[in-house]
């Protein structure tokens, strides 16, 4: 299977989020999760589609400054690469056809985030726009601890995300 990448965000916007972003079909597909990643499977955390990114952004660390969308400070919170497990029907489909069906199957390969993983898209008060972020039970699963307060640290800059605001302030 082809590996592509993935991307979580930690974004200090209006409110604190992390945007959770899927290499497919040459855009970074992103939903914005309150809660953040669990790596708990008893944890379904809310996962709000966002717009698409460009794939350069997949990188991005820093602040947007007040008056722009999105405004406020971001950090890579993680980042790595993704296989798509995806099967319909009993057959294998691409990561933009799971999409269509309103459920992605993936592995993950990240610094902090791994193993199986599942988006599966709900309707929730007439939002068509909502998913749910799933850990699959396997041997990164971790049900005692929190994968966000465990890793609170960027992997580009190893700086927290205060650190990154204070940084741009100088």
């Amino acid at each position: 299977m082809n590996k592509k990448i993935f991307a979580v965000h930690k974004h200090e916007a209006k409110t604190l989020h992390y945007d959770f972003r899927l290499e497919i079909e040459g855009f970074l597909k992103s939903w914005a999760i309150p809660k953040g990643p669990s790596s708990d499977h008893n944890q379904k955390r809310l996962a709000i589609e966002t717009e698409d990114h460009p794939l350069g952004y997949k990188d991005f660390e820093g602040v947007i400054e007040e008056g722009n969308y999105g405004a406020g400070t971001v950090m890579l919170w993680d980042s790595g690469t993704y296989e798509n497990v995806s099967i319909i029907d009993n057959q294998p489909v691409s990561a933009q056809k799971a999409y269509e069906s309103g459920q992605i199957k993936f592995k993950l390969n990240g610094k902090k985030m791994k193993g199986g993983w599942v988006l599966i898209k709900t309707t929730y008060m007439g939002k068509s726009n909502q998913w749910l972020l799933i850990k699959e039970k396997d041997e990164f699963e971790n049900t005692v601890s929190s994968l966000t307060e465990n890793f609170d640290k960027s992997v580009k800059t190893n700086m927290t995300i205060d650190e990154i605001k204070q940084d741009r302030k100088i």
